[in-house]
């Protein structure tokens, strides 16, 4: 890898670490130091989610029109304010104010960082390099590599109370601007484009909104870790307290196997079977839960977790990997963002109708929710080409908006 995309993964890991060591315990001490109400709680959380995905969008557009650089430094400083404010708030107004500069930060920070690496991987795949989707794996397992370190990060530094984990975390966020600061270049390989951006852009682009809803399903269900697996726990086992174990095998599927899968995938599937195969795989785990889960004990739920993680571990380096090729070179800032803005909105929107039908329990839940993602599948794109092609030919990320994948 180059330089500049071994400063976007790593800082993706510290960015992960130093999120995953606050954000898991903020619901406990919002209800308990803070005393307040299960509805505020549950507000809280999710104007924080909103402003961060909903505003992603926001932060793709001012990368096309400013660069990366200046929008992952201003995504970090905000970052290490949020934190510091947290740290400190002990009113509503205070920790809702906070919570909004936290997930305002992440929508300048990821998108930023997500198009540049995205840029990185396509110039070092036609500069002969390995396939673009090799970076994008290696970025996906640094950012779960910091998901599983952060929680436990977190439970030390709570030892010292929730302020001390707050100011640690403003402090990796610190050290995660000073290296960017530092390392990232004034003129990266996207240049700024001074003229407006047409934020309507993506949702004139069809192919695009096709690809976009097609992750969508795959959010939705992946969401359902959240949701549906805590549910299932509840059920057959009672105490969730290998929920967190869960988590962590999760992340360590990634961690361990992203690139390993990617290699093989790389050899045998397009951009577009891999959509494909990772939404069957997400359908996989619900159809495979709702069989097993009447036998009670952990089976469902870890062969729920495994195939879901196998699922993502194949969708979302492919997805990456194929935007640069559907989109202008100038707008794939933009489109990053409202990929994953259009995302959040289907989860938000699905998430309600997935937790009543939860509330139902037996086998209808799953075998309703397996037909998310088989929706997606039937929405994925025609194109994506292998990536065992990379290198030879590849096509420029510089290509005009609406030519056909190669």
């Amino acid at each position: 890898m180059s330089s500049l995309a071994r400063l976007l993964v790593s800082s993706q890991f510290a960015f992960n670490v130093g999120f995953f060591a606050v954000l898991p315990y903020l619901a406990d001490h919002l209800s308990g130091a803070l005393g307040l109400g299960g509805w505020l709680v549950g507000l809280v959380l999710g104007l924080r989610t909103f402003s961060q995905q909903g505003l992603f969008v926001v932060g793709g557009a001012l990368t096309d029109r400013f660069g990366p650089r200046p929008v992952v430094l201003a995504g970090c400083a905000l970052r290490v304010a949020g934190f510091v404010w947290l740290g400190f708030a002990t009113g509503t107004a205070a920790v809702i104010g906070a919570v909004v500069v936290v997930g305002f930060a992440a929508a300048l920070f990821s998108p930023a960082v997500e198009t540049e690496i995205a840029r990185e991987a396509v110039r070092l795949e036609e500069a002969g390099g390995a396939p673009r989707t090799r970076v994008l794996a290696k970025f996906s397992a640094g950012g779960q590599a910091g998901a599983l370190i952060g929680p436990v990060l977190g439970v030390l530094l709570l030892l010292g109370g929730f302020r001390a984990a707050c100011l640690a975390g403003a402090g990796v966020f610190a050290l995660v601007l000073a290296g960017h600061w530092r390392l990232m270049p004034h003129s990266p390989a996207g240049t700024a484009d001074r003229r407006p951006v047409d934020v309507t852009a993506p949702l004139r682009h069809r192919r695009f909104l096709a690809l976009a809803l097609a992750y969508s399903t795959y959010l939705l269900a992946y969401n359902q870790l959240y949701l549906a697996l805590p549910a299932e726990l509840e059920r057959s086992t009672g105490p969730q307290a290998t929920l967190g174990w869960l988590f962590a095998l999760s992340s360590a599927m990634v961690v361990a196997g992203q690139l390993p899968l990617e290699r093989w995938a790389g050899r045998r599937l397009s951009w577009s079977g891999c959509l494909r195969w990772g939404l069957a795989l997400l359908a996989g785990a619900f159809a495979v839960a709702g069989a097993v889960s009447p036998l009670g004990g952990l089976w469902a739920s870890v062969a729920f977790v495994v195939l879901l993680t196998l699922g993502q571990m194949l969708v979302v380096p492919a997805t990456r990997a194929w935007l640069p090729d559907m989109v202008e070179a100038r707008h794939l800032g933009l489109f990053t963002g409202a990929l994953s803005s259009l995302s959040g909105v289907v989860v938000l929107a699905g998430s309600g109708p997935a937790g009543a039908l939860l509330d139902r329990g037996g086998v209808l839940p799953w075998t309703v929710l397996a037909v998310v993602p088989l929706m997606g599948l039937a929405l994925v794109p025609g194109g994506g080409r292998a990536a065992k092609a990379a290198g030879a030919g590849a096509r420029s990320v510089t290509a005009p908006e609406g030519t056909p994948a190669a």
